[in-house]
Order: structure tokens, then sequence, then C-alpha cells
């Protein structure tokens, strides 16, 4: 059995684009990915085959899914579920922190090391 860690302290955010970043970590069945979005960010629809279970840590944000749209602020969850058109909007100045869930696992986010 391996058991695989980090401590997202002591890593640097990835720029997705301008005002989106993140840190991720995979295992073999999810992957948990934090984000941080500024405001005026520029939001891209998209879809993918995973399961996404989003929960805001701070901030605002209004998650567009398929054609809904549902206003989220800390400790709001939403569940996307795959090939599901979405994208997030910051609302407000302040920037979101938030934390997702997929499954099954994303590696293209971060491969589990080798240990």
């Amino acid at each position: 059995m391996n058991i695989h860690q980090v401590d997202w302290s002591t890593q640097d955010w990835k720029t997705i684009r301008p005002g989106v970043e993140q840190k991720a970590f995979s295992g073999q069945g999810a992957t948990i990915a934090l984000h941080r979005l500024q405001p005026g960010h520029e939001p891209k629809p998209h879809k993918h085959p995973n399961e996404q279970i989003a929960y805001i840590v701070s901030g605002t944000v209004d998650f567009h899914v398929a054609a809904c749209v549902t206003r989220l602020g800390p400790g709001g969850i939403i569940v996307i579920p795959g090939e599901v058109m979405h994208h997030a909007v910051v609302v407000g100045d302040e920037e979101v922190i938030n934390l997702d869930v997929f499954t099954p696992a994303r590696p293209e986010y971060a491969p589990l090391p080798d240990v």
C-alpha cells in the first residue's frame, strides 16, 4: 500500500489563465483541486466526463450549470454532473476560493506521485 500526501501550504499556485489559479492532488479514484478566482477573470464554459462537487470556501460566485445560475457564498456546495456545460463567475470585488472534488480522478490535474 502506498500512502501519498502533499502540503498545499508549501506549493505554488499554478496559473490556469489570468485570474484563475489552482493547486490539485489526485488519488486513484478522485481529484481534489483548490481554485483561486479573481474578480473579472474570463469565464470559460466547459464540460468534462467527471462529476464535480464544488465547495465555496470564501467569496461569492455565480455557477452557470446548463441553463441554471446558482449564487453561492462561503459554505455553499453544488454538484455538477459529468458532461454538463458549466462555468463560474466571481460576484463582487472579493476573490473566490473554491474546493473541487472530481470523480473519477483527473490525472491531468495532478498525477499520482511515484513513491
